[in-house]
Order: C-alpha cells, then sequence, then structure tokens
C-alpha cells in the first residue's frame, strides 16, 4: 500500500482512514501566507456512508487503500437487500445493503455484470461499492404520450426505465424505445442503436 503526501490526496481516491477505507469527495490545498499549507477534505466512509471534512497538515500522510477490483452479476433486488453472484462460481451467491450501493442502484438490471470494489484490511475482504458502467442501454417500460407536433421543442418528460427508475428523457421517447443514460448523473444521452 502507498503512502500519500497531503498534497496527493485528491477526489476519487480511496485512502484508510481511522482504520477504514474512506473514498475521496472533495479536496481544496490552501496556502496562507502565515500558516503551513493544509489540504482540506471531504471523505466518505465506504463501510457506513457518512461523510465528513478533515484536513491534513504539510507532514501528514494518508495511506492508499487497497481495493481490487472484481466482476460481479446483479440477480435481483428483494425489498433493500440486492443479491449478486460471482460468475465464476454460480453458488457463492451474496447480498449488499442499497446504502452501500448508492446512486449505482438505481441503474442495476437483472443478470447484468458489474464490478466491485473489494477492500482487504489484511485479516478479510469486504465489498465496498459497487460500481456501473457509465453508459448503459435501457429500454422504457413507461412514458406520457407525445403530443403531436411539439417534439421539435427542447421539453422533457418522466419516464419509467424497465428497472422501475424515473429519469427525465426528450418528448419524442416512447414506450419500447432503448435509451442510453449516463449513470453517473442519471441523464438521458441518446436513443440506442438498432
Amino acid at each position: 500500500m502507498a503512502l500519500l503526501e497531503y498534497n496527493e490526496i485528491k477526489e476519487r481516491k480511496i485512502i484508510v482512514y481511522e482504520n477504514q477505507p474512506c473514498e475521496v469527495m472533495e479536496s481544496h490545498v490552501a496556502r496562507t501566507q502565515q500558516r503551513k499549507p493544509q489540504n482540506q477534505v471531504k471523505l466518505r466512509s465506504l463501510t457506513t456512508g457518512r461523510t465528513f471534512t478533515t484536513s491534513f497538515q504539510g507532514s501528514d500522510k494518508a495511506e492508499e487503500a487497497d481495493i481490487t477490483k472484481r466482476d460481479v452479476t446483479f440477480l435481483y433486488k428483494n425489498k433493500s437487500e440486492f443479491w449478486f453472484v460471482d460468475p465464476k462460481d454460480l453458488k457463492n451467491r451474496f447480498k449488499l445493503e442499497e446504502k452501500l450501493l448508492g446512486d449505482a442502484s438505481k441503474f442495476l438490471k437483472d443478470n447484468n455484470t458489474v464490478t466491485a470494489l473489494v477492500y482487504d484490511d489484511g485479516d478479510e475482504e469486504q465489498i465496498i461499492s459497487v460500481k456501473v458502467p457509465i453508459k448503459m442501454e435501457f429500454l422504457v417500460k413507461d412514458a406520457p404520450p407525445s403530443i403531436k407536433g411539439n417534439s421539435a421543442n427542447s421539453g422533457n418528460k418522466p419516464v419509467t426505465l424497465e428497472n422501475g427508475t424515473v429519469i427525465s428523457a426528450p418528448l419524442f421517447i416512447n414506450i419500447g424505445d432503448n435509451i442510453v443514460v449516463n449513470t453517473e448523473n442519471g441523464e438521458y444521452v441518446e436513443r440506442a442503436q438498432k
């Protein structure tokens, strides 16, 4: 595991802070005239989901978390439990809570392979996050009807995707259309190519 200098602790890095893996959400290195430089960071604990702020002084170092990536297949959702399986060992089924998945839970599709981030603290391995592809294709399950002659306007309407997620899409999108969605911001990208 690498040690990061105070100014190397930047967005999207995963560090060990107070014995738990934390993702750096924001960072700002402040250099005032009379004080030593410091890095003010906003961290999100990947085990509890709690966000908090702290600062690292010029002499501080942070340990980069030992994270590995592993493919897992999403099976189904039961209330707030999301069930996955290891594609190499179909008997290895496990559940993850919705709070651990965060926004990724809105874009999971049955039998879709996603990337699990696994943290190894030396004693045991633990899945701390699931990453879905940035762009994913979905079938539109429900959409209000289009008003004739209104498709040229740049208006949007709410549409329901095959997994129940509701997003805003252009007026010309109808039930049965396949669309591409940006999973980072939940926005419509384009109609999928047939």
